[in-house]
C-alpha cells in the first residue's frame, strides 16, 4: 500500500472517529478487497466541482477525497452531515472548496464503512465564481413516450415516530394535545403520503407495563401494547416491532437509561426470562392480529443502535447474545415470522450481523447526512430496511426545518429507488420527547410536521413526490451542475398526466441557507406528448414558498408559540404554493418547454395535465 493510500485510510479513520457515530477510536479502517474506481472526471462549475466515476462491483459506497497538490495529503471531503460521509454513487458535487483554487480529487470504494479500497487516479478541477452574464444553466429533457419501468416510492414503506405510548398522552405542548396530534400526524402520512408502517422505540418500556415482578413472580400485561398497536392499525398502518428497551424488573442495571423517558439500556439479568417475554409477546400478537397478517406484513427488529453506548450498556458480545435469544424466541412462535437487525447507527455491524448463525431475515440500519449506501453487495437477497434516516442526527438543529432538508429527502429517495425496501424519515411529528418536549414551534425538531401539524418543507417534498405517476420516465440532464446539484424525477400517470419533479441541492450543510453561486437557470423540455395542449401547475418549495418556518419568523413577534391569531395565519398559509398561476401550454409536434430560475436550495414540481 502506498503512503498516499495510507494517508487516505488515516483520514477516513479520523473522520469516522471524530463524529461519535460509532463509539470507536480512529485507526480501525482496514483495506477492502476492491479495485480503485476507474474513469474519475472532475468538472469545475460555478460554485462547485462535480465528480463522476465508474462504479466498482461489490462497493457499498465511495469516500471522496481531496488534496491541494497531486501528491497529497488526500483528506476525506466533509460536507458536514456528521455521520458516514460516504456516498452510494456519483455524481457528487463538492461545494466546500474555495473558488478558483485547484483541487486534486480521488475516490475510494468501501466494502463496509470501516473497510476502504485504494484511491482512484486523481482528477483536478477548480470551482468558478459568478459573472455578470446571469445564472449558470441546466437543461432537463424528459421523454414522455418512453417507459422506464414502475416508479418505486421508498417513502411509502415506513416512517419513524416517537415511542408509541405518546399516542395515549393527554398532556399538551404549546397548548396542543400531544396524543391526538401525534395520532393525526400518523393519519396524514398514511393518507397523504401513502406510508404503510411506523417504527418507534420502547414498546417494552414500563410506561406500557409489559413485564412486572409481583410477589417474586414475573407477570405479563400486553394491554398497553394492544392499545397503541390497535390505534396504529385503525389508522391503516402497521407497526415495526422494535424489541426495546429493557423492563425495569428484568434489567441487570436499571440505572442505565437513555432519553427523558428513561428507557433502560442494560442487558437482562435473566436471559431465560427475556426469551420468555419475547416469545409470549410474539405469540400474543399472532393470536390477536392473525398469523398471516403478522407473517406477511410485520417486521421484528432487535433493539436500537446497540453499537452506541448510549443505547446499550452491555458488551457487543452481550448484544449478539440478545439478538440470538430474541431471534430464536420469535421463530419459536412461527418460523415464517421475520426478524432482523442490527438496527445500528451509521451503518455499523452489518458484517457482524450477517455472520450470525441465528436467523437474519432482513438487514436494518441507520444513517444521517448522506444518501443511504448501497448495501446489496452485503445483504444479498435479504430485504434492506433503513429504519432511520434524515438530514442530521442532531435533535434541535435548525436544518431540520429548512428547504435544504426537504431537497435532501428527495435526493435520498431518488437515490434509493429500486434498491431498498424501506427508507424511513425520522420522524413524522415534532411531538417528540426523547430529549424533552418541544420548547417552541420551530425548534429544529425531527418531524415532517410541526406541533400543530403544520407541514414543514420536508413534508411538502414528499407530497410532491407522491404526485408522481406510476410509470417512471427517463430524464437526461446537462449543463453546469447537472445531476450533481440539479436532479430530476419524472413520471406519467394513467390519464396521461406528466409530472416533473426537480430540486437544486448540495449535501454541504454550510450552504443550508443558500448560496447565489449555486442558483441555476433551468430549462425543461418534454417530448413525446400525445395531446396538443396541457394544463400546467407549477409548485415550489423555497425560501418564500411552502415554508412555514420562514413565515413564522416574520410573524412570531418573539413568541415561542403562536397565539390564536397567529395560528390562524399559519393555517391559512399551510399549503403547497404555486410559483406562477396555472396556465395552458401548447405541445407542438409533441414537445413543450419551460424555463425558470431554480435557487439552491429549492424544489419545483411541474404537472402537465392533458386538455380534452
Amino acid at each position: 500500500m502506498t503512503s498516499v493510500e495510507e494517508q487516505a485510510r488515516a483520514g477516513w479513520a479520523r473522520l469516522m472517529g471524530s463524529g461519535g457515530a460509532q463509539d470507536r477510536a480512529p485507526g480501525q479502517i482496514v483495506p477492502a478487497d476492491l479495485p480503485a474506481p476507474n474513469g474519475l472526471v472532475a468538472t469545475g462549475g460555478r460554485g462547485h466541482v462535480t465528480l463522476s466515476w465508474e462504479p466498482v462491483p461489490g462497493a457499498i459506497g465511495y469516500a471522496v477525497h481531496r488534496a491541494t497538490a497531486s501528491s497529497g495529503p488526500y483528506e476525506p471531503v466533509d460536507h458536514g452531515g456528521g455521520d458516514v460521509l460516504a456516498v452510494p454513487h456519483g455524481p457528487y458535487a463538492d461545494t466546500t472548496g474555495e473558488p478558483f483554487r485547484q483541487y486534486w480529487y480521488a475516490v475510494a470504494p468501501l466494502s463496509t464503512v470501516t473497510s476502504m479500497g485504494p484511491l482512484s487516479v486523481p482528477a483536478v478541477a477548480a470551482a468558478s465564481a459568478g459573472a455578470a452574464d446571469g445564472l449558470a444553466e441546466v437543461a432537463v429533457h424528459v421523454a414522455a413516450d418512453v417507459d422506464a419501468g414502475p416508479l418505486h416510492r421508498p417513502w411509502r414503506a415506513m416512517v419513524g415516530s416517537e415511542h408509541l405510548s405518546h399516542l395515549l398522552c393527554e398532556d399538551t405542548t404549546g397548548g396542543r394535545p400531544i396524543g391526538a396530534e401525534l395520532t393525526e400526524a400518523l393519519r396524514r402520512v398514511r393518507d397523504e403520503l401513502g406510508v404503510q408502517q411506523v417504527r418507534a422505540h420502547a414498546i417494552l418500556c414500563d410506561d406500557l407495563g409489559v413485564y412486572k415482578v409481583v410477589d417474586g413472580r414475573p407477570r405479563l400485561d400486553f394491554s398497553g401494547v394492544d392499545r397503541v398497536y390497535d390505534t396504529v392499525l385503525e389508522l391503516g398502518m402497521r407497526p415495526v416491532v422494535e424489541l426495546s428497551f429493557m423492563p425495569r424488573d428484568l434489567a441487570s442495571d436499571p440505572s442505565r437509561t437513555v432519553f427523558a423517558y428513561e428507557g433502560i439500556i442494560s442487558p437482562p439479568r435473566d436471559w431465560e426470562q427475556w426469551s420468555w417475554l419475547v416469545r409470549e409477546l410474539t405469540a400474543h400478537l399472532v393470536e390477536r392480529y392473525g398469523l398471516d397478517e403478522i407473517r406477511d406484513n410485520w417486521w421484528f427488529e432487535v433493539w436500537n443502535e446497540a453499537n452506541l453506548s448510549v443505547f446499550w450498556s452491555g458488551t457487543p458480545e452481550e448484544f449478539w447474545r440478545l439478538y440470538d435469544e430474541t431471534a430464536r424466541a420469535v421463530k419459536a412462535v412461527d418460523p415464517g415470522l421475520r426478524v432482523g437487525g442490527p438496527a445500528s447507527a451509521a451503518v455499523g455491524w452489518i458484517d457482524d450481523q450477517l455472520a450470525r448463525t441465528s436467523p437474519v431475515d432482513f438487514v436494518s440500519t441507520h444513517t444521517y447526512g448522506s444518501p443511504p449506501l448501497d448495501l446489496r453487495p452485503l445483504a444479498g437477497d435479504r430485504p434492506l430496511l433503513w429504519t432511520e434516516w434524515g438530514v442530521t442526527a442532531t435533535h434541535g438543529s435548525e436544518v431540520n426545518d429548512t428547504v435544504f432538508a426537504a431537497a435532501f429527502l428527495l435526493r435520498g429517495m431518488r437515490s434509493t429507488s429500486r434498491r431498498v425496501d424501506a427508507l424511513a424519515p425520522w420522524v413524522a411529528s415534532d411531538h417528540f420527547e426523547e430529549l424533552g418536549r418541544p420548547p417552541r414551534l420551530t425548534h429544529g425538531g425531527f418531524g415532517l410536521l410541526t406541533v400543530g401539524n403544520l407541514a414543514k418543507p420536508k413534508y411538502w417534498a414528499l407530497t410532491l413526490a407522491q404526485r408522481l405517476g406510476d410509470t417512471e420516465l427517463p430524464v437526461a440532464l446537462s449543463g453546469d451542475g447537472a445531476a450533481g446539484l440539479v436532479e430530476a424525477w419524472a413520471a406519467r400517470s394513467g390519464d396521461g398526466t406528466v409530472t416533473v419533479l426537480l430540486w437544486n441541492a448540495t449535501l454541504d450543510h454550510a450552504k443550508a441557507d443558500g448560496d447565489p453561486e449555486l442558483d441555476r437557470a433551468v430549462t425543461v423540455d418534454v417530448t413525446g406528448l400525445p395531446s396538443a395542449a396541457y394544463r400546467l401547475t407549477h409548485w415550489r418549495v423555497d425560501a418564500t414558498h411552502s415554508n412555514i418556518a420562514a413565515l413564522w419568523r416574520t410573524i412570531s413577534e418573539g413568541r415561542d408559540w403562536p397565539d390564536e391569531r397567529q395560528w390562524a395565519a399559519l393555517r391559512e398559509a399551510d399549503r403547497l404554493a404555486e410559483v406562477e398561476p396555472s396556465r395552458v401550454l401548447e405541445a407542438r409536434n409533441g414537445t413543450t418547454a419551460l424555463a425558470f430560475d431554480l435557487p439552491m436550495p429549492a424544489i419545483s414540481c411541474m404537472e402537465l395535465v392533458p386538455m380534452p
